[in-house]
């Protein structure tokens, strides 16, 4: 008999040894491949993203330039400040940039030298420049700033094997500074308010206390502005219709002759000192520029402030030396955020004397924050600002933490604590009554100012940076929706053209 065949199992052929290993070597190459491409994809995202942010922080310190200048108090550039400020290549405000731009670097290389270029906001026909001596009126009230480069030649690690070059990123970023007064005129339509945050509480009435310039009135030999209407009045800082500024340009040693922008004069309580506190006065007044009285008011020049009735919630940011204070001083050493101050909007006042104490609270609160050391009327400590010649400058203190960064005391510095924003109201409402009280007064403007130092009375002289004014809302519709910002000119990255 035939034996049946029987197949016995065994090992595979051995053509087929190893194959499992090459498909998976294979594999390998695939994946390592695609790892090695997505570090550069990666890479160049990272890139990306550095010179946004480069670009970003370029064009906010530019702006920021505009904004601190007071160029928007020069709308028809009479004294040639857009020039000096953004007037080519070599201006601060593209220094500036140019500067902020170079200090990141770029996937480890430095950023090329930027091109910087204005233009004017607002929907104005998109005209740009590397000077902004020569665009339309408008960038007075919207100045924008452009920031732009490209950063080529940028390191591959494995894109090169398949023989790719380094790779190029391109980062433009665009920031404005906004200024409201006479947006009606320029830009037409409904008036946009600004509504700055961490305002201090001084409302100051809608006078200017050199513009006229003040004349003594006898017998008392007080001084008054020199205006038809009686002893006391002023030229107003803006038009309560529009918002523009009554008295445009810029005027370098504080003393008012070619504009608004660089005067210097007292900020004063508006109340009587008794020699405890500041009291009632004896007759109903209004509180009033270049008002002399009894030794306790510096000046002339002069304008009185009343104070803001105390915010609805604690102010932030207020230092530890400031936490024993009360709300009102509270508000001056820090942030008060709670109390809205806008444009067209109504803020509460406390007239007549309602504060007591408002002289010495002012003082208190004032001198560390300005970092002064006392009240001998010195200038021991705090930052200083030249005003002598145009563009203006804020000169680093002796206890000013940026004198170290800044190289040393008495260089310049864009961030100072001793620059405020302080709100203008309409005058025709308020009047100081026989008693305290409280009183509703409309917002008109904003001023933007440096404060020199602060006496044992609550004076503070001011030099003014900026103004701004967008009206009352009466005469000209004004926009419920306000820009926000940390300064009256605001400053903020907008979408580029």
């Amino acid at each position: 008999m035939q034996r049946p065949l029987i197949r016995r199992s065994g090992t595979p052929s051995h053509g087929e040894r190893g194959v499992t290993m090459i498909l998976v070597a294979l594999a390998m190459i695939a994946i390592i491949a695609m790892a090695a491409l997505s570090i550069d994809v990666i890479t160049l995202y990272l890139a990306r993203e550095e010179a946004q942010r480069s670009a970003d922080q370029a064009a906010l310190a530019a702006a920021r330039v505009i904004s601190l200048s007071g160029m928007t108090g020069d709308p028809g550039n009479v004294f040639s400040s857009w020039q000096a400020i953004c007037g080519g290549s070599t201006s601060p405000a593209s220094q500036v940039a140019i500067a902020v731009a170079q200090q990141s670097a770029v996937a480890g290389s430095a950023v090329p030298t930027p091109t910087v270029t204005y233009s004017a906001g607002s929907g104005v026909s998109a005209m740009s420049s590397t000077d902004c001596s020569g665009l339309p009126a408008a960038f007075a009230v919207n100045p924008m700033v452009t920031v732009q480069f490209t950063r080529p030649g940028l390191p591959t690690f494995f894109s090169r094997i398949w023989g790719s070059g380094g790779s190029t990123v391109s980062a433009t970023a665009t920031a404005e500074a906004f200024n409201p007064s006479n947006w009606g005129s320029v830009i037409g339509g409904v008036i946009t308010p600004v509504q700055p945050r961490c305002v201090k509480p001084w409302l100051v009435p809608n006078q200017d206390p050199l513009n006229p310039q003040p004349i003594p009135q006898l017998p008392s030999g007080n001084l008054y502005c020199n205006q038809a209407g009686g002893p006391g009045g002023c030229t107003s800082l803006v038009s309560p219709n529009d918002g523009s500024i009554t008295h445009q340009g810029i005027s370098p040693s504080g003393s008012g002759a070619n504009g608004v922008i660089g005067e210097t004069f007292w900020l004063s309580p508006d109340c009587v000192h008794t020699g405890s506190a500041c009291g009632l006065r004896s007759a109903p007044a209004a509180p009033a520029a270049n008002y002399v009285r009894a030794g306790y008011v510096q000046g002339p020049p002069n304008l009185q402030f009343v104070p803001a009735a105390d915010p609805p919630a604690i102010p932030v940011a207020v230092p530890s030396w400031a936490t024993g204070m009360d709300l009102y001083e509270q508000s001056i050493a820090g942030c008060d955020q709670s109390t809205v101050y806008q444009c067209g909007v109504q803020s509460t006042v406390e007239l007549g004397g309602g504060r007591g104490n408002i002289d010495f609270e002012t003082a208190d609160a004032v001198l560390p924050l300005i970092r002064e050391a006392d009240l001998n009327m010195l200038n021991d400590g705090q930052d200083s600002i030249n005003n002598t010649t145009y563009p203006f400058r804020i000169l680093a203190g002796t206890a000013s933490p940026l004198s170290g960064l800044a190289g040393n005391p008495g260089s310049a510095i864009t961030s100072s604590t001793s620059v405020v924003a302080v709100p203008i109201y309409d005058t025709a409402l308020p009047l100081v009554t026989a008693a305290p009280t409280t009183q509703q007064v409309t917002i008109v403007g904003f001023l933007q100012v440096f404060m020199n130092q602060v006496d044992q009375y609550g004076n503070v002289s001011v030099t003014i940076l900026n103004v701004a004014g967008c009206g009352n809302g009466k005469r000209m519709p004004v926009s419920p929706n306000p820009i926000t910002g940390s300064s009256p000119v605001p400053v903020r990255l907008i979408t580029p053209p």
